[in-house]
């Protein structure tokens, strides 16, 4: 089989690449779109279509505009939705290299564009990469975590994203002074750069057990399971009870064979797939990712051109690396049902003050717009304005260390083997197509309603802290098979609880403890099958 980094968190640094292609592609977008290249050899203004150096060039109209943005979370849409049969017939780690070499594909078109076209396609085939990756990565890394850890290492694809966004910012940022149209095509043919690398790395990395032992391979999955867990030691308790936690899944998948996607929708799946679904569309609806790609036309708004604008856009994907760091860490100590409520309660703060500040302090914008950007269509100046780029800065703090990563960590963790990634392509595949909505129709909606926008998502986050607290349940330091259990029993979501310490001690805390612990599983098991069998029956 050859040398296998058995490390989860190398396994990590190297899974989390995927989520690095997703960042890469929202700032490439983001820093390029205000700079005059750009603006002159996409112009659709007053002065074309005809691709010139005018200084009046305003580049693709606010409609083409939201098209160009929304062809990556389209593709990512039906890549995610691909992903579930991909990565069952074929591995979770063989997913995500076909998704390497897609990327690659998209970034050589999105290299090259001629025309507008051509750049939609790019991003197009760019976006079937993201969705498998993104759909997929989470899966393949919580499969291998052990359950204390399975928060920080899947929240580290979040980091991965806000790491991506600034290094391909300050990359596009510094091509931005090249001459003509190197400005654009060098940082998006440098963005192939890491999907190469992943699929070197992904080489070194074992494949997810629970996936090789739903396909029969049991002494494969025993040995990636004493790589990972047991330090190379196959007898040691945790080793045991994972291997027999996923024996016991497995057992009962036989028995009841007719597993398809149309489990998914059936009564007893149903609630988890809202609660997944939701996830991903509801961390669409803060608001972030509008910001993300388009905060250079809310700061011209503010007042802000030219280098000023870039440097004060970049501060936002630096806050957003440094706020993401907090969840790393304390992510499994807090949860998941505190960050969601306490982050879309803060972030709809945010959203209602610039909303208060716009209305209050701005104007309409002259005709054609602030610095020759027809999107941005409000004004406001002064201390108001100061404060609209404070609040800002305040949001992206308030969703890096909330539903930012556990938006990736909370869905895989929802879901049984038996249809885990069927289910998560779903829901990441919810998140690209209110992604794709929002990139499309953020741009008129500037135009058109102005600081009304922040409103919308205001009533959006205030929405979703109520759904969380009320709906969405505790996982955090159960096991995978675990929250099955919750489900199966109805417990209700505010009265779940975090268990961070008992897991800690089943996992690394003495031997009598481990017995214990896996004494105590057994027990469990018994009971659940027998809830299951009565269920079924009944």
């Amino acid at each position: 089989m050859g040398y296998k980094i058995g490390n989860i968190y190398g396994i990590t640094a190297i899974a989390v690449i995927g989520g690095g292609l997703f960042g890469f592609d929202i700032s490439s977008m983001s820093a390029i779109l205000g700079t005059q290249q750009y603006r002159c050899y996409f112009n659709q203004g007053p002065h074309g279509p005809g691709f010139d150096d005018d200084p009046l060039c305003s580049g693709p109209d606010a409609s083409v505009q939201g098209g160009i943005t929304a062809s990556m979370p389209g593709g990512s849409f039906v890549g995610a939705l691909c992903s579930g049969f991909l990565s069952d017939k074929l591995g979770r780690k063989t997913a995500i290299q076909w998704g390497c070499v897609i990327w690659c594909i998209g970034s050589i078109l999105v290299c090259a564009s001629q025309n507008i076209g051509m750049l939609i396609l790019g991003r197009f085939i760019n976006g079937l990469s993201v969705g498998i990756c993104s759909a997929q990565v989470p899966v393949y890394v919580s499969e291998l975590a052990p359950p204390s850890k399975r928060g920080r290492v899947v929240g580290a694809q979040q980091w991965a994203i806000t790491w991506g966004i600034l290094i391909m910012f300050y990359i596009s940022y510094g091509c931005s002074y090249l001459s003509g149209t190197a400005a654009f095509r060098v940082p998006w043919g440098l963005q192939m750069i890491p999907a190469v690398g992943l699929y070197i790395g992904l080489l070194f990395l074992p494949e997810s057990p629970r996936w090789l032992a739903k396909h029969d391979k049991w002494e494969e999955c025993h040995d990636v399971l004493t790589l990972v867990h047991g330090k190379g030691n196959p007898d040691t308790p945790f080793v045991r009870l994972e291997l027999s936690e996923i024996r016991e899944m497995i057992e009962f998948e036989k028995r009841n064979s007719d597993v398809s996607v149309l489990e998914l929708f059936r009564p007893k799946m149903l609630n988890r797939l809202h609660i997944g679904v939701f996830t991903q569309i509801w961390s669409q609806l803060t608001g972030m990712n509008v910001m993300m790609y388009y905060i250079t036309y809310v700061f011209g708004m503010a007042g802000l051109s030219g280098d000023i604008n870039l440097i004060a856009s970049s501060i936002q994907y630096v806050i957003n690396v440094g706020m993401t760091i907090f969840a790393l860490i304390y992510i499994d100590r807090w949860g998941r049902r505190g960050p969601l409520v306490v982050g879309a309660l803060l972030m709809a703060t945010w959203m209602y003050a610039n909303a208060g500040l716009m209305a209050s302090y701005g104007s309409p914008a002259p005709p054609g717009g602030v610095n020759n950007v027809a999107e941005e269509s409000w004004q406001i100046s002064g201390a108001p304005a100061r404060a609209v780029i404070a609040c800002t800065y305040l949001f992206v703090a308030s969703f890096a260390p909330t539903w930012g990563p556990v938006s990736w960590i909370y869905p895989p963790e929802l879901f049984p083997l038996r249809v885990r990634g069927k289910a998560v392509a779903i829901t990441t595949a919810s998140n690209w197509i209110f992604n794709f909505a929002l990139s499309y129709f953020v741009p008129p909606a500037f135009v058109n309603i102005q600081w009304k926008v922040y409103i919308i998502f205001g009533v959006f986050c205030t929405a979703m802290a109520m759904h969380a607290f009320f709906l969405f349940p505790e996982t955090s330091g159960k096991t995978l098979e675990d929250v099955e259990e919750i489900f199966l029993k109805g417990v209700p979501a505010w009265k779940t609880r975090v268990e961070y310490r008992n897991v800690r001690l089943a996992e690394g805390g003495a031997v009598d403890d481990k017995e214990a612990a896996f004494g105590r599983h057994e027990e469990r098991s018994e009971e659940k099958t027998g809830s299951v069998e009565e269920k079924k029956s009944g």
